[in-house]
């Protein structure tokens, strides 16, 4: 929980800090993006690869590597001379994210029975929630307190005492475990997924600041070719000595296939949203970063709390209704703060802002925990690492998408060489534009969620088959331990 707290820290951090980072180390347009999407991108090419790791040599290992990693990173991050070294210290530090992350959900998975992994997803929700908040508002504070004249720089630095806090927390207390037969890594998949990637949204980040030369199209046209070889190589892979980067045969359960089309749409949502409204209120109204971090609280608290009652409540009554209100309500939550921007213009103020951010704010709580327990329910324990990874790939791979998108949706809209008179009222009509982007978004969620489970099966809790599904579970694991010296003999 740690780990995954720091995580969402650093990506919310990171945002309210961009206009600073962008005025005070001169970087362009394209790095301010590269800066967030880069961490989005080596994130989401190395999850997968970070799941099956854990699986095939121990997730508390991994998860010790990618936290020292991601530690050295961020410091990395801190001292970076220029906007190239922060980028490329960002992409290190996704990636480093990438052997973390995935191990905290199948540490959850492989830890707890069944019929108590609805309460830790809740802890998890709630958590969410607690780095939806202390992201914007640390982030603020540190840049505004301008720290023995660091600037932006104590946005990574906090980084550091978490981190050692996690490995030290993490070599005392998580049980190590691994996939119950053994595994290879693969390659060859590997490459395909961090090539596909690549083709498809470095194209899209720099396509604007390029005029869209055609080898941009060409290279996004290219990617589908590349996970299509893929799809091909991993099913041959499978069927020759079983171990593929990516287990085919999970998207034939269909409550996991679904969640992981909602998880990637959602993800380009939230791209395209917390980067456009960060430089709205900074770069458009004129906002100091502890204001505009400020105005983001009552967001905060509504997706904390939404998140702890979706699982611990809502969900055991009302099962998959709960997440599709969750997506109209922040469809209506988008539609409302587009009038309001409109309405308002320039002279809008923090408590206008406050309805509209909390009924987004509940209406991605009720998502974001029982999201990942719905995806994850019916996934056999030895994939695991697998599966988690393959959850938190598609949201990042949304996320980097939607991160591309902003050339697209919010860039193009504003013009090039404004004048200072200008910059304002630009910013305001970019910003309803690319909203009406993310509110069609939640339309497409709400469509997709009708392929989920009605009712995820283990949320009935204190049910007797639950529990002696997850007894009879312990046993056979038990039975496993006590006969593995003997197979190695």
């Amino acid at each position: 929980m740690t780990a995954a707290f720091m995580d969402l820290v650093d990506v919310t951090i990171v945002n309210i800090a961009i206009p600073s980072i962008q005025k005070d180390a001169g970087a362009s347009v394209s790095q301010i993006q590269w800066i967030t999407a880069g961490y989005a991108l080596a994130f989401a090419a190395g999850l997968i690869t970070g799941g099956r790791l854990g699986d095939i040599h121990g997730r508390k290992r991994l998860f010790l590597i990618g936290i020292g990693g991601f530690t050295i990173a961020s410091a990395l991050c801190g001292f970076a001379a220029n906007p190239e070294m922060l980028v490329a210290s960002r992409i290190l530090q996704g990636g480093m994210a990438a052997l973390m992350v995935p191990q905290v959900l199948s540490i959850v998975h492989a830890t707890f029975p069944a019929h108590e992994r609805g309460k830790v997803f809740g802890l998890f929700g709630a958590i969410v929630g607690l780095g939806a908040v202390s992201g914007p508002l640390l982030g603020a504070l540190l840049t505004e307190w301008n720290l023995f004249g660091l600037e932006w720089r104590p946005i990574f630095l906090i980084n550091l005492p978490v981190g050692v806090a996690g490995l030290i927390l993490g070599r005392r207390f998580i049980t190590e475990s691994k996939a119950p037969k053994a595994l290879k890594l693969d390659l060859v998949g590997v490459a395909l997924v961090i090539l596909g990637l690549l083709m498809l949204l470095y194209p899209l980040t720099r396509g604007r600041e390029l005029d869209w030369p055609l080898w941009g199209y060409v290279s996004m046209a290219g990617a589908f070719g590349v996970f299509g070889a893929l799809v091909a190589y991993e099913k041959r892979k499978a069927a020759r000595d079983g171990s593929p980067l990516i287990e085919l045969s999970l998207f034939k359960v269909k409550s996991f296939a679904a969640g992981i089309a909602v998880q990637t749409v959602f993800g380009v949502g939230l791209g395209i949203f917390f980067l456009v409204w960060t430089l709205y209120m900074q770069t458009g109204l004129g906002w100091s970063p502890l204001k505009a971090g400020l105005t983001g609280v009552p967001f905060s608290i509504a997706v904390s709390t939404a998140a702890g009652l979706s699982v611990q409540k809502l969900v055991p009554r009302f099962g998959r209704k709960v997440l599709q209100a969750g997506a109209l309500l922040m469809g209506t939550g988008v539609l409302l703060y587009i009038w309001e921007s409109e309405h308002y213009g320039l002279g809008i103020a923090s408590w206008q802002m406050a309805l509209p951010l909390v009924v987004m704010g509940v209406g991605m709580g009720l998502i974001v925990a029982p999201l990942t327990d719905a995806v994850l329910s019916d996934v056999p324990r030895e994939h695991s690492g697998s599966a988690s990874g393959l959850i938190n790939t598609v949201q990042q791979m949304g996320n980097a998408l939607g991160l591309g998108l902003v050339s697209v949706v919010y860039f193009g809209e504003i013009g090039d060489g404004l004048l200072p008179a200008q910059v304002g009222p630009a910013f305001v009509d970019a910003f309803s534009h690319a909203l009406g982007w993310v509110a069609a978004v939640m339309g497409v969620i709400f469509l997709l969620m009708f392929a989920l489970p009605k009712r995820p099966a283990q949320h009935v809790e204190g049910d007797e088959a639950s529990l002696a599904e997850a007894e009879a579970e312990a046993e056979a694991e038990a039975e496993a331990e006590v006969k593995k010296p003997e197979l190695v003999g």
